[in-house]
């Protein structure tokens, strides 16, 4: 069930949505490092930075950083954004017998705008709150992905501190994710009042 005024991109790119979210990350991140890495040599096989390490603080550096940290950071993303549009499409399909949708087409709206301004709208807003919340946890990584990439992410420091029973270093990056996640929904908070001002009062 679409809203018929809902762009082609949009009903094109639920299906590709939906596969998405039945592949576990660890597998999307093997087929993204085949094709954007093996076969196309787009992005680098592994590592965090070049062979030549990093060299103090630089553009040159932290875009050498962002370079390596694309792939890994690409395959979390993927794996949550298909989740994510499962549920928004679920709301949308909620949202679509509301009246004011209803009466917003008898005052003739065109449907493009009824789309975007009244049914996305308010579909968005618990999927906002849970998009926050994964964006958040994306810096937590993964260590599967990690381990596919060679990369040596937050994840994976997690790993090797709770091995070695560093309760420091696990406090420390158990720390670290937190403060993510409470950025996130900070930012998140910040942003909602815009989306439905009724919160405001």
């Amino acid at each position: 069930m679409a809203w018929p005024g809902a762009p082609h991109f949009v009903k094109g790119l639920a299906p590709l949505l939906t596969v998405l979210s039945a592949i576990p990350y660890y597998l999307l991140a093997l087929i993204i490092l085949y094709f954007l890495a093996n076969l196309t040599k787009l992005f680098p096989l592994s590592g965090a930075y070049g062979t030549q390490g990093l060299q103090g603080f630089s553009l040159r550096t932290v875009g050498d950083i962002l370079y390596h940290a694309f792939l890994p950071a690409l395959s979390i993303v993927l794996a949550g954004v298909g989740f994510w549009a499962l549920g928004m499409r679920g709301a949308m399909i909620n949202v679509l017998g509301e009246d004011y949708l209803m009466l917003a087409d008898a005052k003739g709206l065109k449907p493009k705008q009824i789309f975007f301004r009244y049914a996305i709208r308010n579909a968005l807003l618990p999927q906002v709150t849970s998009l926050a919340i994964a964006l958040g946890t994306v810096a937590s990584g993964s260590v599967l992905v990690e381990v596919a990439f060679n990369y040596p992410g937050i994840g994976y420091v997690l790993y090797n501190a709770l091995r070695g029973s560093d309760y420091y270093l696990i406090q420390g990056v158990c720390f670290v994710l937190v403060l993510t996640v409470a950025v996130a929904v900070l930012i998140l908070d910040l942003v909602y009042p815009l989306l439905d001002p009724r919160i405001r009062h």
